[in-house]
């Protein structure tokens, strides 16, 4: 069922507290709620068919021409390129994608000598990764990388969230790849180290499956830390898990957190960095259209402490990806930008200062 959005003026605080609990594996405790709301500055011009999830590239050279790149969920689908005024930019736009699902950035793969900015999505029709260099947006793949061979359950290889992981120690690229559904013994999510193909391309070598499933419903939303070195899931209904995002780490589950206060599923994840390994984690609290905001360093005591600092009510439809970044782009994101997905075929742009409380 579709929700209808409500249409609030710019940070307009909303008249009500909500006493919530937030429960995590490793502590539980009540604070006081309070949730604002704001509109977004820019909504984007529409895509064809479905919008689902965005990803932010940041131009090294002039930050005020950065790119937020994001799918069109269809059979027919595609991944649009929008500039920070929410304009399609149509020469860079990859068309004819079999259902691409979510969308990720990272930046420095060495392929040929060079350094390469990828973007990673995933068919969920043809059971591909799929790989493109920004910002030209030309194809890295060969085509599609097959990801979950040899699984056999009924859309066990559907693909849907992706993420992407940078390792800081060596600069090594992981592709974290979820489907549609799995099993549920600490295997639902593949990791692949992306490397140079020798032939100008990418190939992904599978290093690890981790990653416990509910089997409540279905895993989308995944988000990489790659300072402090974690991964974050959606377990939609459940709540969001956490594992460290270095396979030679191991696969022990750090954290579940934000079990408590959705209205029902957990969808998209941001994290943005105050600096000094500090910040927030931001998850869409789906049909509430809201987001809930907690620490990114846990408690004092606790680095896997994630315990609601607040919710902000948002004016997205349904919104299942998001993305959040703390670059200074121009006079109108002067702080950062965060980026949500709608349900009515745009993503919407918010000033991170609107969004966050950061002072």
């Amino acid at each position: 069922m579709k929700h209808l959005r409500l249409n609030i003026g710019l940070a307009a605080i909303v008249l009500f507290a909500a006493a919530c609990q937030t429960n995590t594996t490793n502590n539980t405790e009540t604070t006081t709620e309070t949730v604002k709301a704001v509109k977004p500055v820019i909504v984007t011009e529409p895509v064809v068919y479905d919008t689902d999830d965005p990803a932010i590239w940041v131009n090294p050279e002039d930050a005020s021409k950065s790119l937020i790149v994001g799918t069109d969920k269809n059979e027919d689908g595609a991944l649009f390129v929008f500039d920070l005024e929410g304009k399609i930019v149509q020469d860079k736009v990859v068309r004819g994608l079999k259902r691409p699902n979510n969308v990720d950035i990272a930046y420095g793969l060495n392929i040929g000598g060079k350094s390469v900015d990828i973007a990673l999505t995933g068919e969920r029709m043809t059971h591909n990764m799929r790989l493109f260099s920004l910002p030209d947006m030309l194809p890295l793949d060969g085509g599609g990388i097959p990801v979950f061979e040899g699984e056999t359950g009924v859309e066990y290889r559907d693909l849907m969230g992706v993420a992407l992981y940078k390792r800081p120690t060596d600069g090594a690229i992981f592709a974290i790849m979820g489907r549609k559904t799995g099993p549920t013994d600490g295997t639902y999510l593949w990791q692949y180290l992306l490397e140079d193909n020798g032939q100008g391309g990418v190939k992904a070598t599978l290093v690890r499956k981790f990653g416990m499933f509910s089997g409540n419903k279905e895993i989308e939303a995944i988000a990489v830390d790659d300072e402090l070195g974690y991964i974050y899931y959606s377990d939609e209904g459940v709540g969001v898990r956490k594992y460290y995002a270095d396979p030679e780490k191991g696969n022990e589950e750090l954290a579940l957190f934000a079990t408590e206060g959705f209205t029902d599923d957990h969808e998209g994840i941001s994290i943005f960095d105050t600096g000094n390994g500090k910040g927030f984690i931001l998850v869409s609290d789906q049909q509430a259209s809201q987001f809930k905001i907690y620490p990114r360093e846990g408690s004092a005591t606790n680095p896997h402490d994630h315990a609601l600092i607040e919710s902000v009510l948002v004016s997205t439809v349904e919104s299942d990806g998001s993305e959040i970044s703390n670059v200074a782009f121009n006079d109108t994101f002067k702080r950062g930008i965060f980026v949500a997905m709608s349900d009515d075929k745009t993503f919407q742009y918010y000033r991170v200062e609107d969004i966050l409380p950061l002072d």
